[in-house]
């Protein structure tokens, strides 16, 4: 769909204009997680967001699509569709269009965005950027960019601050039982393609992924990437992924044939590298227990490894083991046990039991952070390494979340009105005190390793700090690459 950008609101957008009171000619605001409340976190003490996406806002929507579908359409093109769909939906004559008449004869976009390095950690309160108007007539337009703004926004800061947290529970048992650190980039995969809302929700969702990982299926993400964050896939590594089968290749062999499935898979087509193959067609525990002792041989000879994927059933028991089930059996055990018992492995320096090279799991239904954990800590609870097995995060993931995961919201705090600043701010009696505003012009510094807002700020005052300014006038002035954010995470 070729998106307008003056459509790109909510209606209630379209009079504010003649709302605020008369002579005002500057509109300052923010964009701040407000709450944690929903957070989904692993640490509920120490609650903070990492900060991506505003670069792609700022070019694909504020500089090309207003661009190509406004500045550089004709105006009288312009004009009669807005009034059109102002009249036919508000009433004839219900918005005025010199407005926007004097927008387009401008030429550019007159705001001004300041903003946090993208990547950076930041706390529940803080500003991670701010935006006011750089031409007086042009007041309204601050906030009416508030709703596109916060579409575009709040999904890859939550997506990124999700991976983030991902990312510290693999360390954090990769450490504690010897996984080696190099395979945490790749211990969890992107699958959440297909159960996202949209398809730029979902490419926009796997580069906040891809912050903190390398492993992903969703390809237009690694597009992203390249065509908005400076990423090279020729000179680094962006994403990745490996050959894999779906139930439809399984199926198609035939449940009588699926051995020699398998055994075609690995030597025919795939006799070296990684090979994903779905394993719980029509019975998991025989694929585990019987095929891989029938290619024992085959499987150890490759050069590469055989990751098997389990894809049905709660997945703490199917890859720790199901204490209901009798002892000795399959279930019972769980995959990675049952495994090790086939091909065994190595003792990680700290003790742990970790699969010989050339097999492995993949476990890509339903995970949560919550269930991921659960699988760690079962798994170090019986000797084994984290690193026995890799997590596809899916639509549990990154779909299951809202705006209010981390109360993301554009308020206004400061304006001019006759020539004399006004510090505004919001404070409902009715409300728990999550919805306060800050108020006046906003500060942000670094102090002690973490980000503190200074209110009611002079305007030399604003002027410091560690918001930048990003974008002005209709141009880029600060860009940031994906090696930028990457290494500013890899910090943290």
């Amino acid at each position: 769909m070729k998106i307008n950008p003056l459509n790109a609101i909510d209606f209630y957008k379209t009079d504010h204009r003649r709302q605020y009171p008369e002579g005002t000619t500057e509109v300052y605001a923010n964009f701040t997680p407000r709450s944690s409340r929903l957070a989904k976190v692993l640490d509920s003490d120490n609650i903070q967001v990492i900060f991506f996406g505003l670069q792609y806002f700022i070019k694909d929507y504020l500089m090309d699509c207003w661009q190509e579908n406004f500045f550089k359409v004709d105006k009288n093109k312009v004009i009669s569709a807005y009034q059109r769909r102002m009249d036919k939906s508000l009433g004839n004559g219900a918005i005025s269009m010199q407005h926007i008449e004097a927008l387009h004869d401008l030429g550019y976009l007159p705001l001004k965005i300041k903003a946090l390095p993208e990547g950076s950690l930041v706390p529940i309160g803080i500003p991670v950027l701010t935006v006011v108007n750089t031409h007086p007539d042009f007041f309204w337009l601050t906030n009416y960019i508030e709703s596109v703004m916060s579409c575009y926004l709040w999904k890859p800061i939550t997506s990124a601050t999700t991976a983030f947290q991902y990312k510290k529970l693999m360390r954090d048992y990769a450490i504690k039982t010897g996984t080696p650190l190099d395979f945490i980039p790749f211990q969890c995969h992107d699958f959440s393609f297909r159960g996202l809302s949209g398809i730029q929700d979902a490419i926009i969702s796997g580069a906040g992924h891809l912050t903190s990982f390398c492993g992903t299926d969703t390809v237009l993400a690694i597009d992203l990437l390249e065509d908005y964050y400076d990423a090279n896939a020729d000179q680094e590594i962006i994403g990745t992924s490996v050959p894999a089968t779906e139930h439809s290749v399984m199926a198609m062999g035939m449940q009588e044939e699926e051995l020699e499935t398998f055994r075609r898979l690995i030597e025919d087509l795939y006799p070296k590298g990684i090979v994903s193959i779905v394993s719980d067609t029509w019975d998991f525990w025989k694929v585990i227990t019987e095929y891989t002792v029938m290619l024992k041989e085959k499987i150890l000879g490759r050069d590469g490894k055989l990751v098997l994927r389990p894809d049905s059933g709660d997945p703490v028991k199917i890859i720790c083991g199901d204490s209901s089930y009798p002892q000795d059996t399959p279930e019972y055990k769980g995959a990675v046990q049952c495994l090790w018992e086939i091909f065994g492995g190595n003792i990680t320096p700290q003790g742990y039991k970790i699969l010989d090279a050339h097999i492995g799991l993949i476990y890509g239904d339903s995970i949560t952070l919550d269930r991921a954990y659960n699988i760690l800590k079962q798994l170090e609870s019986k000797g084994f390494a984290s690193g026995n097995v890799v997590f596809g995060i899916g639509s549990y993931t990154y779909q299951y979340v809202t705006r209010d995961n981390f109360g993301f919201a554009m308020k206004a705090t400061s304006g001019v009105v006759n020539d004399k600043r006004r510090d505004i701010f919001k404070n409902p009696k009715t409300d728990s005190g999550t919805k306060k505003s800050a108020k006046g012009l906003l500060r942000v510094e670094q102090e002690n390793n973490t980000y503190v807002l200074y209110e009611q700020q002079t305007i030399e005052e604003e002027q410091q700090g560690a918001l930048q300014t990003i974008f002005e006038n209709g141009k880029l002035i600060k860009s940031y690459s994906l090696a930028d954010i990457r290494q500013r995470i890899n910090q943290e």
